[in-house]
């Protein structure tokens, strides 16, 4: 639990903890802009808060020369946090939900070429660790799991149909298919998996002293691979998964699927992807129409 002095925040941080099963970095996301707004509009209470107080909060962090980026995230914190005010009867109303963020350019997902991702993953493990990697690696673009999702993966979650049980975001459950290569590499690690196995350990990929990875253990051990594959792009995790949902929808054209596959609550997340899909077709058709060529 984090510290909060406002019994209000105390109570609502809870709430995503325990209710709607937030993350850890988004509930301290969430509590750091609500501490900061009340800090800059200089507020005793919740009660007296109004729309012309939030729009005063948007314009001083205009002003901390804040990006559009952090002042959404900053004024959809509070907006949540009005409406939690709302349901326990501390505000009438959610003065947030009537004031606009600045608009944010749309950042589209960064992929990779698929073979890229060959090159990245196509490599002969001489060691433990490059066993356990390979199978780590495999599964997060085999299956477009998220870097949260691949090291809480349990032994429990691994299915014999060759798929995984993966628990996403707001503890969702799916059910993802494993293709071969991801499913062999990840048969090898498990069958040395027992070399590392300290106690009775639930977690699949370990590290050499017996304890379930972090996220940051990760994504270094990636950053170090692609470097030893000679790599010149910054390569992460989520870099994996973005290329995973491009090539399925490049492919496939069923974005349902996709988004069923990458645990997207809303289809409207998942939509970024056809920006890229249609660069794709937008250089296929530039090489291949006779009336495209220059």
């Amino acid at each position: 639990m984090l510290d909060c002095t406002d019994s209000l925040i105390t109570d609502f941080v809870q709430m995503l903890q325990v209710e709607r099963h937030y993350s850890l970095h988004t509930i301290q996301s969430y509590h750091s802009h609500i501490e900061t707004s009340k800090t800059l509009l200089r507020l005793t209470g919740w009660d007296g808060l109004t729309v012309d107080h939030v729009r005063l909060l948007v314009m001083k962090s205009k002003q901390a020369k804040l990006s559009a980026r952090s002042i959404s995230l900053r004024l959809s914190a509070l907006r949540h946090f009005c409406q939690f005010l709302v349901e326990r009867k501390v505000l009438q109303q959610n003065p947030a939900e009537s004031v606009s963020a600045p608009k944010i350019g749309k950042l589209l997902p960064k992929n990779m070429p698929a073979e890229a991702v060959s090159s990245l993953l196509d490599f002969t493990p001489e060691s433990l660790h490059d066993i356990r990697d390979k199978a780590m690696f495999e599964v997060v673009y085999g299956c477009g799991l998220r870097l949260s999702e691949v090291t809480g993966l349990n032994m429990v979650d691994i299915l014999s149909s060759r798929q995984l049980k993966v628990w996403g975001k707001g503890q969702k459950q799916r059910l993802l298919p494993v293709g071969n290569v991801a499913w062999e590499a990840l048969q090898d690690w498990l069958k040395v998996r027992p070399q590392w196995l300290v106690s009775d350990f639930s977690a699949v990929f370990l590290s050499q002293r017996g304890n379930r990875l972090g996220n940051r253990q990760v994504a270094k051990r990636l950053d170090q691979l692609a470097v030893r594959q000679g790599m010149n792009t910054n390569i992460s995790p989520h870099k994996l998964r973005h290329s995973f949902a491009t090539h399925v929808l490049e492919s496939s054209g069923d974005l349902r699927a996709v988004q069923e596959l990458l645990g997207h609550a809303n289809l409207s997340t998942t939509q970024v992807y056809t920006h890229l899909d249609f660069q794709h077709l937008a250089r296929v058709y530039d090489k291949a129409h006779p009336r495209a060529k220059k």
